[in-house]
């Protein structure tokens, strides 16, 4: 029921996205750059959920991040880029999210003063885009913050000429198969 694309760009970087068969809905887009020593570094989650803390828990038993932290993550839909924030307990008339066009970032701040996060939108920056007050909104719920930027057209239009592109591309086998390399 998934679609994975993995994308070689000349600089060296790489990009490994996740589509649902289904909606053509994102599900996952990580980028990897190579380390100083010319090797592959670590993926860095731009949409989907983040590498678990818990994996490294193994390693340093002793010491691991609360449960009740809060957690950042990137869920877009169809039309708008989405974040949300699990265990932020406070209630809706806290919360403050403003964007700071001089610094390409959105801010969510607290009046108790028990939150802060700046955090850029990547894909108006690739497509040089201003950041537009009027596309944020938020709601809260379930001690959940989801925070909603409303995708401009021009990023909805690349999307859809991409899936339309997607489609003609033949998908390989799920590793069935021997990797033949001369």
């Amino acid at each position: 029921g998934k679609r994975k694309i993995h994308y070689l760009f000349e600089d060296g970087k790489e990009m490994a996205e996740e589509y649902d068969m289904k909606t053509s809905q994102l599900l996952s887009r990580k980028w990897r750059e190579k380390n100083t020593l010319g090797g592959s570094g670590k993926w860095q989650v731009e949409v989907g959920e983040p590498t678990s803390p818990l994996l490294g828990a193994l390693e340093s038993e002793h010491i691991q991040e609360s449960s009740s932290n809060p957690v950042f993550m990137r869920k877009d839909t169809l039309t708008s880029f989405q974040w949300r924030i699990r265990n932020l307990p406070y209630p809706k008339e806290v919360y403050s999210i403003s964007v700071e066009k001089e610094q390409r970032c959105c801010v969510i701040r607290t009046t108790n003063k028990k939150y802060y996060k700046k955090f850029p939108i990547p894909d108006l920056d690739r497509y040089q885009l201003p950041l537009d007050a009027a596309a944020l909104s938020f709601t809260h719920a379930n001690n959940t913050l989801i925070i909603t930027y409303q995708k401009p057209k021009e990023i909805l239009a690349a999307e859809e000429q991409l899936q339309k592109d997607l489609k003609k591309i033949k998908a390989a086998n799920d590793g069935d198969d021997d990797c033949k390399t001369q």
